[in-house]
Formats: structure tokens, sequence, C-alpha cells
């Protein structure tokens, strides 16, 4: 049984990933550090804060429409990984690890989406 949205999988990998894309912009460029670095840590923070501001809401479509939003920052996070990658600024080890991450997230969030979905039209 679920206590806490930090017992979701998919908040806690997608907490992991936060983590993780700090670190990797951290070695970014400092003339990024207001530009895309900015943006990409953004995105990457949106993505479990809105997982738990959604677990928090008191519908399931106020739900959806936070998980809605939170995969639409995880497509932001990696069009700009995919960007810092074509700008020479990762390496190629370090953008398929992200973009890896990236993808683990992703289904994740997308199976949780499907199952509140159907949840919802059962009823």
């Amino acid at each position: 049984m679920l206590r806490s949205y930090k017992d979701l999988t998919v908040w806690q990998r997608a907490y992991q990933l936060c983590l993780e894309t700090y670190r990797l912009t951290s070695g970014l460029p400092a003339e990024e550090r207001y530009g895309l670095v900015s943006q990409i840590r953004r995105a990457a923070v949106s993505v479990p804060s809105n997982i738990a501001e959604g677990y928090g809401r008191r519908s399931t479509g106020e739900y959806l429409q936070s998980l809605h939003i939170a995969y639409a920052s995880l497509c932001e996070l990696e069009t700009q990984i995919l960007l810092a990658a074509d700008l020479g600024f990762l390496k190629l080890d370090q953008s398929m690890r992200a973009k890896g991450d990236i993808g683990d997230v992703e289904r994740l969030l997308k199976a949780l989406i499907r199952s509140l979905q159907q949840r919802r039209s059962a009823t």
C-alpha cells in the first residue's frame, strides 16, 4: 500500500534523474549557467515535483493533469539534453546515460497515466 508519493517507483526514478541532471550540468560551460543549465535543471525538477503534486490532488483528473505536465517536462528535458550533446557540452556516454534514464522514467510515467485513465474510465 502506498503511504506517500515517495513510495511510487516513478517518483523515485524521476527524483534520481533530477539529482543526476544536477551533477551532469555542473560540468557545462560557465557561460551556459543562466541559459541551458538553468533550463535543463528547471525541467528536471519539474518532473518529480509534478508527480508529487498530482499525488496530493483531490481527484484522479487533477492527478492526471499533473502527470501530463510531468511528462511534458520530461520531453523538454530530453530535448535539452540532446541539444547539450549536439553542442558538444556532454560526452557521448553522459548523454546516452541521461537519455536511458529519461526513457526509463517515461515508461513508468506512461504506465501510471494509463493505469489511472483505466481506473477513471471503469468508474
